[in-house]
């Protein structure tokens, strides 16, 4: 929903890169960290090749796993500053440092997963687990901005197809299982019981909106189980729709209760953001049989993703995690507990209170931080 910034617009000294991919979550936070610092940009959208859309290469100073011909031009003159989030493209600000002879500064949003050192400042919200160092800056939440003006111009398109539907009109944020958690057709069901159960009992409807992530399975089970009850409606993911067009940003301008599966940090922070009730529907861990035969004998306790952390990954890095010796990159529930801890989100499980006011008073000095990467003068 935010304009991309030309080279004609963004040429100034310094010359700061904003390098993005296909991770809307992630794009929005590297603009909104490089808004919230005053900067003038340019942006590099960079396509990964097919194998490594989804895989995960080693962190290095490389463009192998880069579609060249899909991508923005790579070349110099090089940036003062890049800014990038996730691994994909992290390697991809590694290059562009190594190319421009290590005169480049780079501020990476998130954990790595390797060559920490290299990078000038690693911004990582509370999920992530890293060490402290000198290039470290940490805060409560992930980066991401509601865009306040373009959610004006949602509204106006979306309020002849939403104001029908009786109020209060819940909206159902469907994810995906993501390093750790488990969402398939059980969950799903649990997810359908639950909306109808709230629009029931407060003589509303709701709007079941997929994702990216969300398996074809729960698609087909979610698409069987709707019915011809007008009160339930159902959107499926589809990447080609233009912005203004997408039910997930009308029912953000539009709803009036929100429910989100809680392996989605960009849907749960964007939701917070706007002081409106919040459900958050909890994930539980994918395991294994060995990790089901640990706990079932004691040597791992039982998590509650309401209480507990989950790290991310298998049983390896949990166990670990057990006995204090932690690898995991992320906690995969911290956010949802600290949304909950601040009264901005309820379990679904839960009543729902009253919204609390959103803040991360971190932010501010993340920024002195990075201008300070910058040139004298810039």
């Amino acid at each position: 929903m935010e304009s991309k910034p030309t080279e004609r617009e963004a040429v100034a000294s310094p010359r700061v890169w904003l390098v993005v991919g296909e991770k809307r979550g992630d794009n929005a936070q590297v603009r909104r960290l490089a808004r919230a610092a005053g900067l003038a940009c340019v942006e590099k959208s960079v396509v990964m090749k097919p194998e490594w859309i989804d895989g995960k290469p080693p962190v290095d100073a490389s463009l192998e796993h880069v579609d060249r011909d899909q991508s923005d031009a790579l070349e110099g003159p090089w940036p003062d500053l890049v800014m990038t989030a996730g691994r994909r493209l992290a390697s991809v600000a590694l290059w562009i440092k190594r190319a421009s002879g290590g005169r480049t500064k780079i501020v990476v949003i998130g954990k790595p997963r390797g060559l920490a050192a290299a990078f000038d400042l690693i911004v990582v919200a509370e999920h992530y687990v890293l060490p402290e160092g000198p290039n470290v800056a940490r805060h409560a939440y992930p980066l991401m901005e509601v865009d306040s003006a373009a959610l004006a111009e949602t509204k106006k398109a979306w309020v002849g197809r939403l104001t029908l539907a009786p109020r209060p009109l819940t909206a159902v944020l469907v994810g995906g299982p993501t390093g750790g958690l488990r969402f398939g057709v059980e969950e799903a069901r649990r997810l359908l019981e639950h909306a109808r159960r709230f629009a029931a009992e407060h003589r509303g409807s709701f709007y079941v909106v997929t994702s990216r992530r969300t398996p074809a399975a729960v698609v087909e089970f979610l698409r069987e189980a709707k019915g011809a009850d007008p009160n339930e409606q159902l959107a499926v993911y589809d990447p080609s729709l233009a912005p203004i067009d997408n039910p997930y940003q009308g029912l953000l301008a539009l709803a009036d209760h929100f429910v989100v599966t809680t392996d989605s940090l960009s849907m749960m922070v964007e939701v917070a953001q706007l002081g409106r009730p919040l459900s958050l529907f909890a994930l539980g861990r994918a395991q294994g049989p060995l990790e089901r035969g640990l706990e079932a004998v004691g040597v791992l306790p039982r998590i509650d993703p309401t209480r507990d952390p989950i790290p991310a990954g298998g049983v390896g890095p949990r166990t670990l995690a057990a006995l204090g010796r932690p690898i995991h990159s992320r906690d995969l529930t911290a956010i949802a507990r600290r949304l909950v801890a601040d009264g901005l989100a309820a379990w679904s499980s839960d009543p729902q209170p009253e919204p609390g006011v959103w803040r991360d008073e971190a932010l501010d000095g993340i920024v002195t931080r990075v201008r300070a990467l910058l040139p004298a003068g810039g």
